[in-house]
C-alpha cells in the first residue's frame, strides 16, 4: 500500500477511536499530577502563591480551546467538515467561512488546547511535550483523511480554500464573517459534554491533590461549576432525546 493511502487508512481508523486517546492521556496525567502531590519538589510552583495562577491559565486554555469549537460549530450546517459516520465520511458543502477562513481544521485546533489543560496540571514539562508530539502525530492523519475526502469531493473549490488557509495555526488577516447565523440549539445538542469534561477534571484533580496532602482548601468555583455543568448536561441529554427543542432544519 502507498504511503498516501496507508496514511488516509489511518486517519479513517483513527478517527473513528479518537475518544480513547484523551482517556489515555488523562489516565497518565492523573498518574503524574498524584506523583506530584507526593513529591512536590518535582514542581517548581508547588507551594508557592503562583501555584493557582498556573491552575487558572490551564483552565483558561481549555475553556478557549471550547470556544473555539463552539464558535465554530454553531456557524455551520448539518454534514459538513468531513463528518466521519460508519458508513464514511460526510460532507454536503465546504465550510470557508468564520474560523474556516483562517484555519483548515479549527475543531482539532479546539481539541488541542482543551487538552492542554489538563496536561499542564501535573507541572511535568517533559508530559506536556509528550502530549504536544502525540496529539501532533495523532490528529496529522486524522486532518489528511478528511483533507483527501474534500479534495476527492468539492475538487478544486477545496484546492482554492485550502491553499490561503494554513491547517493548525490560524491566519486571522484572512477572516471572513461566517455565511450561516449562529446557532445555540446545535452547540447545546453537539457541545453539550466538553464544558461539563474540562470542570468535572478540573475539580476533581483538585479534590484529589487537596485529600492527598490532607487538606481542605477546596477550589469551591470548580465544584460548583462541575455540579452546574453536569445537571445542564443531564437536562440537554434529556432534550435531546426525548424532544424536538434542539433540532434545527440543516443544522
Amino acid at each position: 500500500m502507498a504511503l498516501q493511502e496507508d496514511l488516509e487508512k489511518q486517519g479513517n481508523w483513527l478517527f473513528k477511536y479518537r475518544s480513547y486517546v484523551p482517556l489515555s492521556i488523562l489516565s497518565v496525567g492523573t498518574i503524574l499530577y498524584v506523583y506530584t502531590e507526593l513529591h512536590p519538589k518535582t514542581f517548581i510552583l508547588k507551594g508557592t502563591s503562583y501555584e493557582r495562577y498556573y491552575e487558572m491559565l490551564a483552565l483558561c486554555i481549555s475553556l478557549t480551546g471550547q470556544f473555539i469549537r463552539i464558535y465554530t460549530v454553531g456557524h455551520t450546517p448539518r454534514n459538513t467538515s468531513g463528518r466521519n459516520t460508519k458508513q464514511g465520511q460526510v460532507a454536503d458543502s465546504l465550510n470557508t467561512t468564520g474560523l474556516y477562513s483562517v484555519v483548515r481544521h479549527p475543531l482539532y485546533l479546539g481539541n488541542f488546547l482543551m487538552w492542554l489543560g489538563p496536561a499542564m496540571l501535573p507541572g511535568n514539562i517533559w508530559f506536556l511535550i509528550i502530549f504536544c508530539l502525540l496529539y501532533w502525530i495523532y490528529y496529522e492523519r486524522i486532518m489528511f483523511a478528511e483533507e483527501q475526502f474534500l479534495r476527492a469531493k468539492f475538487g478544486q473549490p477545496y484546492l482554492d480554500w485550502a491553499n490561503g488557509r494554513p491547517a493548525f495555526i490560524p491566519r486571522f488577516k484572512n477572516f471572513v464573517q461566517p455565511n450561516m447565523p449562529f446557532s445555540w440549539k446545535k452547540v447545546l445538542k453537539n457541545e453539550k459534554n466538553g464544558v461539563f469534561a474540562l470542570f468535572l477534571i478540573f475539580s476533581t484533580l483538585d479534590i484529589l491533590g487537596e485529600l492527598i496532602r490532607g487538606e481542605t482548601h477546596y477550589n469551591y468555583f470548580l465544584i460548583i461549576m462541575a455540579g452546574l455543568t453536569g445537571l445542564s448536561y443531564v437536562i440537554l441529554k434529556y432534550l435531546k432525546k426525548r424532544t424536538n427543542f434542539l433540532n434545527e432544519p440543516d443544522r
